[in-house]
C-alpha cells in the first residue's frame, strides 16, 4: 500500500534523507519514529505528492506520487503536524468547504460530514465555531478533514502532540477504529509508549537514514538486550550482583533505581533458575519479574552512534 524506494532529498549540500526504503501493507499501523530533524516530516510531504525527491521512488496503492500527483491526492489523506483551520467558520462549514475542495458531490456532502463528525465524536460541536475548539477536538477536526474523500492511505503527522492523556487515548481509539475499515496508516509521534501499544508496525529513522523497520516485537526484538529481569532485594544488593554476574545466563546486572537490572538469555524456566539461585544464597527477595526491552530500548539503541 505504502513503497518507499531509495528515497534521498538534498537541500543545497545537506541531506535530508539519504536511500530510505521501507514498505507499509495494506490494512497496517506504521510508527515513523526518530529524533527532532531526523527526516520524518521530509518523508511524510514527499508521500503525501507535496514535494520532489532528489532521488529515488515511492508509491501510494501502486501509484507513483512523482508522476500521478493528482490521484495520489485522491487517495491519500494528509494529516501534518499543525491546524491550518479556518477560525471564522463553524465545523460543518470547515468540513463542507474541504469535502467541496475534494469535489465530493453536493448531494453526498451532508450524509459524508454527518459521519466523519461520529467518527471523531464531534456530532455535538456541528454548528460551534473553529475557534472555540480545545487543542485537542481541532486534532479531532483535522483528522475529519483527512478524511472527507475516503482515503485508502492516512499520513499522520504527530496527531497527539500538545493532547491531555484523556484526549491521546480518544485519538488512539479513533484510530483503531479507521484501521478496523480497512485504512493503512502512517503516523509519526515522539509517544513511544503509545506507539507500541497503537502500531502493528515501526520504523525508526536517524540523520535522514533508516535504522530499522519491521514488526514492532521483531525490531524490539533484535534491537534491544533480550530478556531481562527487574529484582528487589532486602540488603545484600552488591552480594546479589556479584552472583548474577557469574550466571552464564546473566549478561549483565547493574542497580537501576533502588533494584536490580538484569539482561539475560534464555527463557522462564532460565529466570526460575536464577531466582533458586539468589533464595539458595540467602538472599532475600522481595519481588522478582522478567520483561522485554521496549520501544524506547530500541529506539535509543537505533539512533545510537553505533548503529547504521
Amino acid at each position: 500500500m505504502i513503497k518507499v524506494q531509495g528515497l534521498t532529498k538534498l537541500y543545497g549540500t545537506r541531506t535530508a534523507l539519504h536511500n530510505v526504503s521501507f514498505e507499509v501493507p495494506r490494512g497496517e499501523i506504521f510508527g515513523f519514529v526518530g529524533p527532532n530533524g531526523a527526516g520524518k516530516t521530509t518523508t511524510m510531504r514527499i508521500l503525501a505528492a507535496l514535494l520532489d525527491p532528489t532521488e529515488g521512488q515511492a508509491f501510494i496503492d501502486g501509484v507513483d506520487v512523482t508522476r500521478e500527483q493528482g490521484v495520489v491526492h485522491e487517495r491519500l489523506g494528509y494529516m501534518p503536524d499543525f491546524f491550518g483551520v479556518y477560525d471564522q467558520l463553524t465545523v460543518t462549514e470547515y468540513l463542507d468547504f474541504y469535502a467541496a475542495c475534494y469535489r465530493q458531490p453536493r448531494s453526498r456532502r451532508k450524509k459524508v460530514i454527518a459521519d466523519l463528525l461520529q467518527l471523531v465524536g464531534l456530532q455535538d460541536r456541528r454548528e460551534q465555531p473553529v475557534d472555540s475548539l480545545s487543542r485537542g477536538l481541532k486534532q479531532r477536526l483535522c483528522l475529519a478533514r483527512a478524511l472527507v474523500h475516503d482515503p485508502a492511505v492516512l499520513l499522520l503527522d504527530e496527531p497527539a502532540s500538545g493532547l491531555d492523556p484523556r484526549a491521546r487515548v480518544e485519538m488512539r481509539e479513533i484510530l483503531r477504529e479507521l484501521r478496523g475499515m480497512g485504512k493503512t496508516i502512517l503516523i509519526s509521534s515522539h509517544i513511544l509508549p503509545e506507539l507500541t501499544e497503537l502500531c502493528t508496525m515501526i520504523g525508526i529513522i536517524d540523520h535522514g537514514e533508516m535504522r530499522a523497520t519491521g514488526r514492532v516485537h521483531d525490531v524490539i526484538q533484535r534491537l534491544t538486550s533480550g530478556r531481562r529481569l527487574q529484582i528487589a532485594v532486602l540488603g545484600m544488593r552488591e552480594e546479589a550482583i556479584a552472583l548474577l554476574e557469574q550466571m552464564p545466563a546473566v549478561k549483565k546486572a547493574a542497580l537501576v533505581d533502588g533494584s536490580i537490572d538484569a539482561q539475560y538469555e534464555g527463557d522462564e524456566a532460565t529466570a526460575a533458575d536464577i531466582l533458586q539461585r539468589l533464595i539458595g544464597a540467602g538472599i532475600k527477595v522481595s519481588s522478582f519479574r522478567t520483561f522485554e526491552g521496549g520501544l524506547e530500548d530500541a529506539f535509543l539503541k537505533a539512533t545510537s552512534e553505533e548503529v547504521g
